[in-house]
């Protein structure tokens, strides 16, 4: 069996392509485009990468998009400053302050900002209130990559509701909303993490397996159910040729890729694991894209709240 592969990319293209006409309708009844201010703190090269991305994906989706930058010296009281700044305007119906923020602000710097974020601005769906609005299953912003994997389950037609469902990893950022929009679609969901017993176990159990823990192919066939649909959240870079060596077949794209370009973007989940599931989203073009398109969604959705 082959793993039928779930093309994020292509679900992003749908609900983008969805956005183009709601927006023009908002800028018509408005007088202006939604509006997203972001933030960048630093020269980080993926989040420079990421930054980027959306700029560009909101220009296309007709929505004003604005760049506030700061260097990775700046003081954190120079970003709460930006941050209270598109509080205020009124051209501005979404904040992203992009992560992660460089370690000299302070441990407690991200906190900060979120809290900080108008509820009815957080794009990011951070801030308390946003999650304490998904908990009772009444959020309006929601954090774009856990409603990019329901948009994706739901438009693949993956059934949730009944099924068993296995989350491996915690965060606030994926793990747990993930867990709360899938329990609200009915699901029966498990949480794992790192010292959750007989983990392989565990997750074999599971109808739909989501991954989000930051260790390349960690998830082998040991974990999956024959059958299972499985999320792959991890975006790890490999550059050390043993371990491509050891994860990636030879002739394989990924292979070509670090050949080429001496490194290659891996997901939790080892490829093998695609002889036994029954659907599996790829790194990339798996969940990143759909993280981009929900937070369009999620600008729109903000704009059109605050208008009313």
């Amino acid at each position: 069996m082959s793993a039928r592969i779930l093309d994020g990319a292509a679900v992003a293209r749908q609900i983008r392509a969805e956005l183009g006409p709601a927006v023009a309708a908002f800028a018509a009844r408005a007088g202006r485009p939604p509006g997203l201010g972001i933030v960048l703190v630093g020269d980080n090269p993926a989040s420079e990468i990421y930054v980027r991305n959306k700029l560009k994906a909101a220009g296309e989706a007709g929505l004003r998009a604005d760049l506030s930058r700061l260097p990775a010296t700046a003081p954190v009281a120079d970003l709460l400053e930006i941050v209270e700044r598109l509080n205020r305007s009124e051209a501005h119906d979404g904040i992203l302050v992009q992560s992660p923020l460089p370690q000299a602000m302070g441990s407690d710097a991200e906190r900060r900002v979120f809290d900080l974020i108008r509820p009815d601005k957080d794009v990011d769906g951070f801030h308390p209130v946003n999650v304490g609005r998904l908990v009772q299953n009444r959020a309006t912003l929601v954090a774009g990559t856990p409603s990019g994997i329901i948009e994706l389950l739901e438009r693949s037609n993956i059934t949730i509701a009944g099924a068993r469902v296995v989350i491996i990893g915690r965060s606030d950022i994926v793990g747990k909303p993930t867990a709360l929009l899938l329990l609200h679609r009915h699901a029966t969901v498990t949480m794992c993490h790192s010292r959750t017993k007989n983990l392989p176990r565990v997750a074999a159990e599971a109808d739909i397996l989501v991954v989000a823990m930051g260790r390349p192919a960690f998830v082998t066939k040991a974990f999956v159910k024959p059958g299972a649909t499985v999320i792959d959240v991890g975006v790890n870079r490999l550059t050390d040729r043993a371990d491509v060596e050891r994860i990636l077949a030879a002739g394989s794209k990924g292979r070509q890729d670090f050949e080429e370009r001496g490194s290659v973007l891996v997901g939790d989940v080892h490829p093998e694991v695609a002889e036994v599931a029954g659907a599996l989203t790829p790194v990339p073009g798996g969940v990143g894209p759909l993280t981009i398109a929900m937070l369009l969604k999620n600008t729109l959705r903000a704009a059109q709240e605050r208008a009313g």
